[in-house]
């Protein structure tokens, strides 16, 4: 349960890092902003400012701002005051549920506010990518390997297995009897990937297999009892720094954000 929370929670946080541009405070200069009201509903007038933070929000997806833009936001504003007032006089915003999921949605929208504010001012530097570029680029090594292999739950057939191997039956005939649904039928095949994508059990013995050679000990993972075999291996290259920046700044920046998050909690009195 903890694991799966938390990644939503890095998910929301990735989504806000994306969206909270649009929703926090820009310097005066860069501001458009208008006055007074875009129309009113049965008497009641809506404000400019909705329609700026809609605005807003379409800029930060790539849509400039214009007079079309703000006659189709005039007209979404319009309709929903309309449901709003009608939900309203049909005393649908006094209900408990109602209340609570509005309360989150103005939860969302500071948290959001917040992050993009932080970002702003947290910024991850050229130097920090290059640093954790460099740390990908030694984990993930310079080999890629094209593995099969035949998982089982008893270490004794793991055993059989190899034995038959050694005998000279087909690794794709005997990987009809794995466990693994992914690769079962396709004579054990996992296909080309680097050590790091295994649990280090798998990745540790395959990596120590000469080419055409297989596993002549059963290896033992969380999974169960695997039989691996090499196919081939191929020299793996690191794309370019600069192809990659942006995608290693953002997580940089989760990462960043995140910890901030759980210095937020260890302050917080929270009973």
């Amino acid at each position: 349960m903890k694991r799966t929370l938390l990644a939503a929670s890095l998910f929301a946080l990735s989504s806000a890092l994306v969206t909270a541009p649009a929703l926090a405070a820009k310097p005066a200069k860069e501001a458009k902003e208008s006055s007074g009201a875009v129309a009113s509903v049965n008497g009641k007038a809506i404000s400019s400012k909705l329609a700026d933070a809609i605005a807003a929000g379409q800029a930060a997806q790539g849509r400039p701002d214009s007079a079309e833009l703000r006659n189709q936001i005039r007209d979404e504003l319009i309709q929903r005051e309309i449901v709003t007032q009608t939900a309203a006089a049909a005393g649908i915003d006094k209900e408990p549920l109602v209340q609570a999921q509005v309360e989150l949605a103005r939860q969302n929208v500071l948290i959001s506010a917040y992050l993009g504010d932080y970002a702003r001012k947290h910024p991850i530097s050229d130097e920090a990518i290059k640093k954790e570029y460099e740390n990908i680029k030694a984990q993930r090594g310079d080999k890629e390997y094209k593995a099969r292999h035949i998982l089982v739950k008893d270490e004794a057939v793991a055993k059989g297995i190899i034995e038959k191997l050694k005998k000279g039956e087909r690794f794709d005939d005997l990987a009809k009897q794995s466990e693994d649904p992914g690769s079962k039928d396709k004579g054990g095949d996992l296909g080309w990937s680097e050590p790091g994508n295994y649990v280090p059990p798998f990745a540790n013995a395959l990596t120590k297999l000469e080419k055409n050679k297989f596993t002549e000990t059963p290896v033992k993972s969380d999974f169960g009892w695997h039989v691996i075999l090499l196919d081939d291996t191929r020299k793996l290259d690191m794309p370019p720094l600069d192809d990659v920046k942006g995608q290693i700044g953002q997580m940089l920046m989760q990462q960043q954000v995140a910890k901030h998050m759980q210095d937020l909690r260890a302050k917080a009195k929270v009973k």
